[in-house]
């Protein structure tokens, strides 16, 4: 099992900006991938950002050139830099981790990012 714990959501005004954490403890060896995908009211969940454990990287296309992913490999956590806050930017991030052996998605708690305008 792999545990995934976020932080760093909050409240902030359009053009601000927050940085996410999320912290993988448990077998993580069996992590490839991590990112993070957001679920607004009554939307479905999308991914936002993505970085294999060799440091490939993807993003949406709608938030290209504002977030930045990256990934620390030996503390096993992944940052989510976001700038230039946009309202509909305003969702639950979760974190999420591939299993590499099974393809199994392990999920984080969500935490609320809120952007007013």
């Amino acid at each position: 099992q792999v545990r995934l714990v976020e932080s760093g959501g909050g409240l902030v005004q359009a053009g601000g900006s927050l940085r996410l954490s999320c912290a993988a403890s448990g077998n993580v060896f069996r992590i490839n991938a991590m990112g993070w995908y957001r679920q607004a009211p009554e939307k479905t969940r999308e991914l936002v950002a993505a970085i294999t454990s060799g440091g490939t990287l993807t993003y949406a296309d709608s938030v290209k050139g504002r977030f930045t992913i990256s990934r620390d490999n030996p503390k096993n956590t992944v940052y989510l830099q976001m700038n230039s806050l946009r309202p509909e930017d305003t969702a639950v991030y979760y974190c999420n981790a591939r299993d590499q052996y099974s393809d199994l998605d392990y999920w984080g708690q969500g935490t609320q990012v809120t952007v007013s305008s």
